[in-house]
């Protein structure tokens, strides 16, 4: 536990995203942008998404490992978000967690404009509970 996790990654991945949901978010009120354009927009938000949530749940695994001592833990989100959850990490309950984590499962996947619009939406969800989940992270274990 005398190792410090390096919070810069997730820091960056989900301020990315926060700033690429505001710029979807403004892009709607703009009458000047295309269609296309648009898209563009949506499909950098579901990049933003499935980056920033790579970098979560890995460093969530290494905060697991480094600061709370757990180990051997599993390569894979979901056992990931499992255990954080069971030690008091996830803003949010761990179902919603494991719902991201099938929304980004998702992603891997062709998907037409209703699957993209989904996908949209769990990552306004996702950045909702990942704020406070990286404030929380920064200020440490709590004792």
């Amino acid at each position: 536990m005398s190792e410090v996790t390096d919070f810069t990654k997730m820091g960056l991945a989900i301020g990315h995203l926060g700033r690429q949901l505001e710029n979807l978010r403004v892009a709607g009120n703009r009458v000047e942008l295309s269609d296309l354009d648009r898209e563009a927009i949506r499909e950098s938000v579901i990049q933003r998404f499935e980056t920033a949530y790579d970098v979560t749940w890995k460093t969530l695994r290494r905060v697991l490992n480094e600061q709370y001592g757990v180990p051997e833990l599993p390569n894979s989100p979901k056992p990931i978000l499992r255990i954080a959850g069971e030690n008091g990490l996830l803003p949010g309950s761990v179902a919603e967690w494991i719902a991201l984590a099938d929304a980004r499962t998702a992603t891997a996947h062709d998907y037409d404009l209703a699957k993209a619009e989904q996908t949209v939406l769990a990552a306004h969800e996702f950045h909702r509970l990942a704020e406070p989940l990286i404030a929380k992270l920064i200020g440490g274990p709590q004792s």
